[in-house]
């Protein structure tokens, strides 16, 4: 049997001018990827950070659509006859059923609203429990934040003839519905992501009315009066 002899072993492995070459491929496969991901990276980060923008666009808007949905149709005292529901381009203060982990049966009142902070206005909730002979100036606590400084959100509202309002002052009825309007501090435009927040309660339960025996509302229904007992007052007890 022939042997191999040494002279064989220069057949086998990777001459100097082949790894030469194989590390140069290397290099120019790698420089390729770079410059690929030095231009595509940025692309990719900006359109994450839209996506994240508009998903917390999307949160900020969900709970305000929620407060003004539940909104109370409530009036302060016998004296007054506006219900609790003030708004404006910029804020909207409301009257709903406690809400959240922590809180108890009962009713708060819950302000929307734009805040200074270290980076610019931001919208914030903040809110206040709602009790019969309450303070005229609550005191509002638990401020959350609910938008960033890049977007604001501007209030318009609508009644039962659908004619929006810049404002909801001193009225005997809850709006029918709030428009949300989203505005880019940037580009001062209006974003397509606004929406309208419809107020579920459109009277009074049962449309009872303020005068015990049978007094009547002339037809018109009119708010329930803090920490009074309608059911027993109009003569209907056990509702």
């Amino acid at each position: 049997m022939a042997v191999m002899g040494r002279g064989s072993g220069r057949e086998q492995g990777f001459s100097l001018i082949e790894t030469l070459a194989a590390m140069a491929l290397t290099g120019l496969i790698v420089s390729a990827l770079a410059a690929i991901t030095s231009q595509w990276l940025p692309n990719w980060n900006r359109g994450f950070d839209r996506i994240q923008r508009s998903e917390a666009v999307s949160v900020a808007l969900d709970r305000i659509s929620a407060d003004i949905g539940a909104s109370e149709f409530l009036r302060p005292d016998r004296q007054s006859k506006n219900v609790l529901f003030d708004g404006s381009e910029t804020s909207i203060v409301l009257a709903r059923a406690s809400s959240g982990p922590t809180a108890g049966r009962g009713l708060e009142r819950v302000r929307i609203a734009e805040a200074a902070d270290h980076n610019g206005m931001v919208l914030t909730r903040s809110r206040a429990p709602l009790l019969p002979g309450g303070e005229a100036q609550p005191n509002f606590a638990d401020p959350v934040v609910l938008l960033q400084a890049r977007y604001r959100v501007s209030f318009a509202y609508a009644g039962s003839d659908r004619v929006w309002k810049a404002a909801w002052h001193d009225s005997e009825e809850l709006p029918a519905a709030v428009l949300l309007t989203v505005h880019d501090t940037l580009s001062g435009r209006a974003l397509p992501i606004s929406r309208i927040a419809v107020v579920h309660i459109s009277a009074p339960p049962d449309g009872l009315c303020p005068q015990p025996e049978g007094g009547g509302c002339g037809g018109k229904p009119v708010a329930p009066v803090l920490g009074v007992n309608w059911s027993s007052s109009s003569g209907e007890g056990g509702r």
